[in-house]
């Protein structure tokens, strides 16, 4: 293999690299063979300089090949959809996307992570439910898609091995932000997952990684061109993180409000993002309808109750009790009330998402453990009129100490004016 060291150099000093001497070193430092002082140095190199369009695709082919590849459409011998949200504050969408897809007759499989941080994962949702085993083999998530329609569960170890390591590098050396490797990290997952269509949902705003609408787009467009090269479709949703998704931020609490969603009683915002998400996630199945149509579909699954159904039926397929009485309860809740009358024209994701952190519902780091019951449900938004003494939201808490604490973040969170601000809309671009 080309010199580790030969490679940071010209890395450094702007040269685009070949294909196969990439895919040496990405491979080499996946075995072992590179240590971790000459990657960090090498993915310094790549923060400033970036990477051209083939070198992108070049890290993400190796990353891919670092580990085990699924064939979701062999297996299942049609068309297989998933969708990925580069995380958010309260985004419990996949938990509602998925039994909907599956209700309409198209299998959803899709490999999931942890949430790390103020951005909560599916994963830890999914534990907050009785019984439910995210960790299931390979064999078993492909019976379980082919049988039921639908399976949510953990990255094997075996998936894309490179990208783990990479990434944990990445949080340590201050080369997370960066579009390349973001969208490789991503994408390596979804292609080595094995769906043949897929959606993202890109978040932008105060809650989200890319912070402006014009950083979304960039990496929208570049996970999509990783899609193309790899022989995938993807179709990319650009949506609002401003604030947090709908009214829950904590694990048990947002299953509660997907389960909602499913009967027909969830958030505007939450429901507009679910079945925009669902219309293109069927336009791209082997249905052989539009979105409209798709859309039509996914609202009727919802009506007819055949989205719950799903949902219950994967809930019990991975060992889980359904039942939302059998969720964990938080045993302290304490409303936050408005401090004087006007609109809500702010309500920081971060803010929210951190006081839900802080109450033990996210982790600061990898080792934490999760308290599934607590977290903050927030009843007025953006735009909202409020009158001195309504409720705001509610905390959920183990104490009354961490209550307290919490609603003075929250509040914080909030900002008040004589008028209301201009609509933001959920979905912000589509980028194809």
């Amino acid at each position: 293999m080309t010199r580790a060291v030969e490679l940071i150099e010209r890395k450094r000093d702007g040269e685009e690299l070949p294909r196969e001497e990439l895919s040496e070193l990405i491979l080499g430092y996946a075995r072992g063979d590179v240590p971790d002082y000459q990657m960090a140095a090498f993915l310094m190199a790549v923060y400033f300089r970036g990477l051209t369009a083939a070198e992108t695709f070049a890290l993400t082919d190796a990353m891919v090949r670092s580990g085990e590849t699924l064939d979701l459409h062999a297996a299942l011998g049609r068309k297989a959809v998933d969708k990925h949200s580069t995380g958010g504050v309260g985004d419990k969408t996949s938990l509602a996307v998925g039994p909907i897809v599956a209700a309409c007759g198209v299998p959803f499989g899709k490999m999931s992570g942890r949430g790390l941080g103020h951005t909560g994962g599916t994963l830890d949702k999914l534990e907050s439910i009785p019984g439910f085993r995210v960790e299931i083999s390979t064999q078993d998530f492909l019976r379980q898609v082919r049988e039921t329609g639908l399976a949510i569960v953990g990255q094997t170890g075996d998936l894309v091995p490179a990208d783990k390591k990479l990434y944990a590098l990445r949080d340590v050396t201050a080369t997370v932000a960066n579009v390349s490797l973001i969208a490789a990290s991503i994408m390596s997952k979804k292609i080595a997952a094995g769906a043949d269509a897929i959606v993202l949902d890109v978040k932008t705003g105060d809650g989200a990684f890319m912070k402006t609408v014009d950083e979304a787009r960039a990496l929208a467009r570049t996970m999509i061109e990783l899609g193309e090269r790899a022989g995938r479709e993807v179709v990319c949703i650009v949506s609002d993180m401003e604030q947090p998704l709908g009214r829950a931020v904590g694990n048990a609490l947002e299953i509660r409000e997907a389960v909602e969603m499913l009967k027909g009683q969830g958030p505007a915002d939450f429901t507009e993002l679910v079945l925009d998400a669902c219309g293109k996630l069927l336009a791209l199945s082997d249905l052989g309808v539009d979105e409209v149509e798709g859309r039509r579909r996914a609202e009727a699954a919802v009506a007819d109750g055949s989205a719950l159904a799903a949902y219950q039926t994967w809930i019990r397929a991975q060992g889980g009790d359904p039942r939302l009485e059998a969720l964990p309860v938080a045993p302290v809740v304490l409303d936050v009330r408005a401090p004087a009358a006007g609109f809500v024209t702010r309500l920081g994701a971060i803010a929210v998402g951190l006081a839900a952190l802080h109450l033990g519902a996210g982790r600061s780091q990898k080792e934490d453990a999760i308290d599934h019951a607590v977290g903050v449900v927030v009843e007025r938004k953006r735009g909202d009129r409020v009158e001195a003494g309504d409720v705001l939201a509610h905390i959920h808490a183990r104490s009354d100490a961490a209550a307290a604490g919490a609603a003075a973040e929250v509040l914080a969170a909030y900002s008040f004016g004589p008028v209301a601000p201009e609509p933001r809309p959920i979905v912000i671009d589509v980028l194809r």
